[in-house]
């Protein structure tokens, strides 16, 4: 079969998730993250080697609560992403309960200078993309699977009015940058790890990350507005907040090293609000500093 198809058979499959009840999705991720738990599945292991990472001061039982809460958490993204991704953006909006900084966005839209939003992988990034396209136009960049039924199965759900997909490959800063001279809004993961060369370490919960360089060379370059934003779980429910805040000065500093630890110094900040909403079954830290003598800690 095409990758079309099969990425169009797995559209309809996901189409099916995303219709059941929300409590049958909570109780299908909390068995999700069970199973991961108790078969010590890849999310499990690198969620609990990062929490060692990052909050070594955690007594023992305090990291395994924090773990389990990642978990539960991770699967029940999931499932509701799945949900995201096939029901009415329109209908999907109306689970933001609380609304701050749509202005801020707005008004430095209107400015034509360009805008580029932040967006970390901290609660569900998918219903943020939503939300920016119900501003306007925007580029989203993307790392493309290397399964090309993952690509066009992520082409397609992604793939709503005004969102335009801007492959992480070479040509991607330059057509960035001719959106933002264009004075349109850009939209990006900034806690991603890049390619060995294409970033630079900053401390990020307090041990050396390697970070990419693209928010602050494009903000340098375009003089385009950064902008923080988020969409947070909040109550027990299928309730979020929208977050849109002013990037902390520094953002754009043509020292590499200072902007990108300004940057993992915003990313941590609100990764803080409430761990378990941060994505910590990324392998954030597999590149280590050249010379430290290091080793990837995930092996």
């Amino acid at each position: 079969m095409k990758p079309a198809t099969l990425a169009s058979l797995a559209y309809h499959a996901a189409a099916l998730v995303g219709r059941l009840p929300w409590s049958w999705l909570r109780t299908l991720g909390d068995a999700m993250a069970w199973a991961w738990r108790r078969s010590d599945a890849r999310e499990s292991r690198v969620a609990r080697r990062n929490l060692e990472i990052a909050f070594p001061d955690l007594l023992p039982g305090q990291r395994e609560d924090l773990h389990q809460a990642i978990l539960r958490t991770t699967a029940r993204q999931a499932l509701e992403t799945l949900r995201f991704w096939t029901r009415p953006p329109a209908e999907n909006l109306r689970l933001l309960r609380e609304r701050h900084g749509e202005a801020l966005y707005d008004a430095a839209l209107a400015s034509g200078k360009g805008v580029i939003v932040a967006a970390p992988h901290f609660g569900n990034w998918e219903l943020l993309n939503q939300w920016l396209a119900s501003r306007g136009p925007i580029a989203i960049v993307y790392r493309p699977p290397e399964s090309p039924v993952g690509d066009a199965f992520l082409l397609r759900v992604r793939g709503a009015d005004n969102i335009r997909q801007v492959r992480a490959e070479g040509p991607a800063v330059r057509q960035l940058w001719k959106v933002l001279k264009d004075g349109g809004a850009v939209g990006i993961l900034p806690d991603q790890q890049p390619k060995a060369g294409d970033g630079e370490f900053a401390p990020f919960f307090g041990t050396q990350a390697l970070t990419m360089t693209l928010v602050s060379r494009l903000a340098e370059r375009t003089g385009a507005t950064v902008l923080f934003a988020w969409c947070e779980r909040i109550g027990p429910g299928p309730d979020f907040a929208l977050h849109v805040e002013p990037a902390p000065p520094g953002i754009a500093d043509p020292d590499p090293v200072a902007a990108v630890t300004v940057l993992n110094q915003a990313v941590e900040r609100i990764a803080r609000r409430d761990p378990a909403q941060y994505q910590w079954t990324y392998k954030r830290y597999t590149l280590r500093p050249e010379g430290s003598g290091e080793d990837n800690p995930y092996r």
